[in-house]
């Protein structure tokens, strides 16, 4: 019989929980996420070069499949995007909630990867239990080590966020990421993809990104003063190309869970094959678009988006601000870490934007959530 979650109502037990001078317990998650960075790096990271990681010894898979819900999906989606490109490993991503409906068939040597912030998400919990018949290592992705998935998984990979308070994810979200992110480069050095030199210098990136976080944070006022030209949307586009991708469809999703405005995510090459027909004045389009291999198409899409009148902010390294109508500029980082940077803006701009319209940051409407720590 499957595990049922351990619901817990998003308010209970709040107010043994200090603000620390912020308005908003989400407020305060998202400038923890410097801090949270260092301690999961600190858990996975070790001096050793022949072994740079603290992970669970397991074969080298012929095949990764990853199952989540929601923000936990997104992640995912990211991490197919390194597995696959980085540690060449071939990698199915499926929403737990469709997995029961439509499994994968059965492989030999497949590692299945389950990601939920609480460890309690039920369609996740239902897609694990099914995936333990087809013989397959499970391996699991929570913040919470005593958590219904740790109990039927192989192996727990604990994302060391500290407990969250607001409903919609954001250092959790995070530190999924850098756990991904962490199993990929490890897999790589198994697979020996990267060389010892690539592989240090990989290392050295994800120790700057704390210090990256903290300069984009600094930008918070700026973001503020753009959520007010949001105030009166009633729709929103976001688009991103390759890694940038699923980001779009996160800050969609973290702009309907906390503003209830009707945003949707797209890939931009995809936008133009009919979305674009949705275009006009008073839809505002924001446009992932950091340096790297993508940027030249991505640029292409944006005139496109402008020829047609819609307002494009651009989430750009420095460089790019000119060819969108406002710019959010993010520290210089590889394209492949670019998604732990362009996410923020993403989560302030949602946030400021529900304060403005006077609504429940913490408490979205019609959602709960499963404590974690």
């Amino acid at each position: 019989m499957p595990l049922l979650p351990k619901t817990v109502q998003p308010n209970s037990g709040e107010d043994h929980f200090d603000k620390q001078g912020f308005p908003h317990f989400m407020l305060k998650e998202i400038y923890q996420q410097p801090e949270v960075v260092r301690t999961c790096l600190a858990h996975y990271l070790n001096s050793n070069p022949d072994r740079p990681f603290n992970l669970p010894d397991r074969p080298i898979p012929n095949q990764i499949h990853l199952l989540a819900c929601g923000t936990s999906w997104h992640a995912c989606l990211i991490a197919q995007h390194w597995l696959e490109q980085i540690a060449g490993i071939p990698t199915r991503v499926r929403a737990a909630s469709e997995f029961v409906a439509a499994p994968f068939p059965p492989t030999s040597n497949i590692l299945t990867i389950a990601a939920t912030q609480s460890g309690e998400t039920a369609d996740t919990l239902a897609a694990v239990q099914l995936a333990r018949h087809s013989q397959t290592h499970l391996f699991g992705i929570t913040n919470q080590p005593e958590s219904s998935l740790s109990q039927i998984v192989d192996r727990t990979l604990l994302t060391h966020a500290g407990r969250e308070i607001g409903v919609a994810a954001t250092k959790t979200f995070l530190t999924q990421l850098l756990v991904f992110y962490c199993l990929t480069l490890d897999f790589a050095h198994q697979r020996q993809q990267l060389s010892g030199a690539q592989m240090q210098d990989a290392i050295a990136k994800l120790h700057a990104l704390p210090d990256h976080i903290t300069t984009l944070l600094q930008q918070d006022s700026a973001i503020q003063t753009l959520a007010q030209s949001f105030a009166t949307a009633e729709h929103c586009i976001v688009l991103g190309r390759g890694i940038q991708r699923p980001i779009a469809l996160e800050g969609a999703l973290k702009l309907k869970e906390t503003t209830y405005l009707h945003a949707e995510g797209y890939a931009a090459g995809e936008f133009m094959h009919g979305p674009i027909a949705l275009l006009d004045a008073r839809i505002p389009v924001i446009v992932l678009a950091p340096a790297g291999s993508v940027y030249p198409d991505t640029l292409a899409n944006v005139r496109k988006i402008k020829a047609n009148g819609a307002s494009v902010l651009g989430i750009v390294t420095a460089g790019g601000e000119a060819d969108f109508d406002r710019a959010i500029v993010l520290p210089s980082i590889d394209e492949s870490l670019s998604p732990f940077l362009s996410v923020i803006p993403l989560q302030l701009l949602a946030y400021h934007l529900a304060v403005l319209r006077g609504l429940d940051v913490d408490r979205p409407r019609n959602i709960t959530k499963t404590l974690t720590e």
